[in-house]
């Protein structure tokens, strides 16, 4: 179904094959004391918080010690971050190098998911040497919890107007004000397919496409994490299905990074899918020749002294806590009685 002409407001979003001629979807979600917050990082927010409450559920029954993980995960999301923002500036350096301010602007987009990833493994890994983390198990839960938080802040991209495809008559298909002022400004060079791009057809909703990939594969690993084979499985099992949604969906991707005519992340995820593939076959092989010799980390000696460690040190604070609200009581009664 086409829109016949531009007549979207720039916060305006339609889903024509659905009947939906208009949507208000501001990108500013409220301000505090004159400073706008976008809904990009409200979500983004959202969703990172959501994986952590996971991720710390989880500890126990891969036999971590969830206050040693917390640094690890704290350590991580900044790392993310960071590694995001940086991935996407040097992929786009030949604009922000005209103004460097602009690198610290981060409310209207502009992070990188591969990034993020190499961030905060590269910062986890480190914290994880010092706070005597087993790295492996840790990383089973963190796949788990990249794909909440990567299904939930992909919506970030919906209310920035952004992550969208070429066109398409699909009955999902959508279009935006902005969406429309885009193509039109954008057209008129770049690929083949950009150029026959027109702002009275719907587009791709790229975002939507890898939330829902990343959400499904939230269930596959969470359904495959009762019956893993060795500690690392479901991290690898993470790049393998989050490379190979993204190595398609990266192809219907208008705002693609670029370095010549290879798309960046499209390359990546067919690489690391691959790396992956072969790793879950190669480890999966050496495990299953071991028989039922392999030995989760969760049933080590190791493991369970730390647990232990963390049980009596939880209940010396809760005995500590106990003593001290006694004693403020007891106070509190003589002085009444004083009175």
């Amino acid at each position: 179904m086409k829109m016949t002409e531009l007549n979207l407001a720039e916060n305006e979003i339609a889903f024509p094959g659905l009947g939906i001629d208009s949507i208000t979807v501001n990108s500013e979600a409220f301000s505090i004391f004159g400073l706008s917050i976008a809904w990009y990082g409200v979500i983004i927010a959202a969703g990172m918080i959501l994986a952590v409450f996971f991720g710390l559920s989880q500890m126990k029954k891969y036999g971590i010690d969830p206050d040693r993980a917390i640094d690890v995960i704290i350590g991580g999301i900044i790392g993310g971050i960071v590694g995001a923002r940086a991935y996407f500036v040097l992929m786009n350096w030949d604009v922000y190098s005209q103004d460097l301010k602009t690198i610290f602007q981060t409310r209207n987009g502009g992070l990188a998911i591969y990034g993020g990833i190499i961030g905060a493994l590269l910062v986890g890994v480190i914290i994880c040497k010092i706070r005597k983390v087993r790295i492996l198990p840790l990383l089973d839960i963190a796949s788990m919890g990249f794909l909440i938080g990567q299904g939930i802040g992909r919506w970030g991209n919906f209310f920035n107007h952004e992550a969208f495809g070429y066109n398409t008559d699909l009955p999902w298909g959508m279009t935006s004000g902005r969406i429309q002022q885009w193509i039109i400004d954008n057209s008129a060079y770049g690929s083949e397919d950009l150029v026959q791009m027109t702002p009275d057809r719907a587009v791709h909703p790229c975002f939507l496409y890898e939330s829902l990939w990343c959400l499904l594969g939230f269930a596959v690993l969470f359904f495959v994490s009762k019956r893993r084979k060795y500690d690392g499985q479901l991290f690898v099992l993470y790049v393998f299905w989050y490379g190979l949604g993204r190595s398609f969906i990266e192809g219907l991707r208008t705002d693609s990074l670029m370095l010549g005519n290879i798309r960046v992340s499209q390359l990546v995820a067919i690489l690391s899918a691959s790396a992956a593939l072969i790793l879950l076959f190669v480890v999966g092989s050496k495990v299953k020749r071991m028989g039922g010799d392999y030995v989760f980390y969760k049933d080590t000696e190791e493991s369970k002294k730390l647990l232990s460690e963390a049980e009596e040190r939880l209940a010396a604070e809760k005995e500590k806590k106990k003593k001290k609200t006694s004693t403020a009581s007891e106070d509190s009664t003589d002085e009444k009685t004083t009175e």
